[in-house]
């Protein structure tokens, strides 16, 4: 680990190697294992800061590719970096813009040496290298970056994935040379598609430059949940102890439980605030979509056993009413409570490691969540 972080593995739970720790970084400690909401233009949709860490927010992310586009890292930097730009004095993330080279692939060329891309809001021509996006980064100033990687689709051939495969590893190489700030975690990312040689033979290159911490990205982009989870059961031996390892973009609850017994310490997603906009709402009785007819006189709170603003305050009656008519207060009261839930959700498996019963929760929680199939 380097000087301005830390990492405490507090216990790993007997039966599955559940891990729990403490990651402890320039703007404080994250208590893992943890979800982190996304906020992609320096802001989680929807949801005031103060609620945030109301909610138990310890760490939240923030998109290079979008915000170099907009405002420009070089105005954040003058503001102070992204901490004082958008007032969160606590830990961030900053991914490096390799997932919108694969999101946006209509508007790129990817080479060797980086990626021609078109901008999706103005169609002005751009070419980012490794060097950039660490530079871009470095600009934002989060407390964890990530590496520049090229993420290659569920469904490419086994030469296309390793074309893929060896060109972020070429990348990563390229990104521990350009990093220069001390104040930054550096977290390198194991890709491989779904080829189990390619999956293990990433794991083994991407461990080599984990200093304080590894990704595993690649997954969760359409893929069968099952092969998912064998994807991380396949590489979990060729992790690193003793740092934190994040699953990029992965969020539902059922994939938090089956990441967390499977090793993972970090999550990130969009879901929770995605589908909050759309009218649904994560609960401890299962999904629920508040827009549904059959909430049109239901008085009662949205989840009973959550204790969140939305469900102490209003009914499902109210916030149907809210979505129907296009209010954005629906908006943030669920995305505020959807994001309350999974905080909750990795609170509780957190008491679960400690207590070696991990097991025994998820399988109670997937009874009462309605997703009893699940192991």
């Amino acid at each position: 680990m380097s000087k301005n972080f830390s990492f405490e593995l507090q216990h790993v739970e007997k039966y599955t190697g559940a891990r729990a720790g403490v990651f402890h970084t320039p703007h404080g400690d994250i208590l893992t294992p943890v979800y982190m909401p996304v906020g992609t233009q320096a802001t989680v949709k929807g949801v005031y800061p103060k609620e945030l860490n109301e909610a138990g927010s310890q760490i939240i992310l923030a998109n290079t590719y979008h915000l170099y586009e907009r405002p420009g890292d070089e105005l954040i930097r003058a503001a102070g970096g992204l901490h004082k730009f958008m007032n969160w004095d606590r830990p961030i993330l900053t991914d490096s813009g390799g997932f919108q080279v694969f999101s946006l692939a209509k508007l790129n060329k990817i080479t060797d040496e980086g990626v021609y891309f078109n901008s999706s809001i103005d169609g002005r021509k751009h070419f980012f290298t490794p060097e950039k996006a660490i530079a871009i980064e470095e600009n934002l100033g989060a407390d964890i970056i990530m590496a520049f990687d090229e993420c290659s689709e569920y469904g490419f051939t086994h030469a296309q994935a390793e074309d893929a495969m060896n060109r972020t590893s070429k990348w990563l190489e390229r990104c521990f040379r350009a990093k220069t700030r001390e104040d930054q975690a550096l977290f390198p990312i194991v890709q491989g598609n779904f080829y189990p040689d390619l999956r293990l033979e990433s794991a083994r290159r991407t461990r080599q430059y984990a200093v304080d911490g590894i990704a595993i990205g690649g997954l969760s982009v359409g893929e069968p949940k099952e092969l998912m989870y064998e994807m991380l059961d396949l590489i979990r031996p060729e992790l690193p102890e003793d740092m934190p390892r994040y699953l990029m973009g992965v969020g539902s609850p059922d994939c938090l439980i089956e990441g967390v017994k499977r090793g993972v310490d970090m999550f990130d997603c969009v879901l929770a605030t995605r589908i909050a906009r759309n009218g649904t709402a994560l609960t401890s009785k299962g999904k629920v979509v508040v827009r549904n007819g059959k909430y049109k006189q239901d008085f009662t709170p949205l989840d009973d056993e959550c204790s969140c603003y939305c469900c102490k305050n209003y009914t499902k009656a109210y916030l149907r009413h809210l979505i129907n008519v296009g209010e954005m207060l629906s908006s943030m009261l669920l995305s505020l409570h959807n994001i309350t839930f999974l905080h909750k959700l990795m609170a509780d498996m957190r008491r679960a490691i400690f207590d070696d019963c991990l097991t025994d929760f998820a399988r109670e929680f997937y009874l009462k969540y309605g997703n009893a199939e699940n192991k």
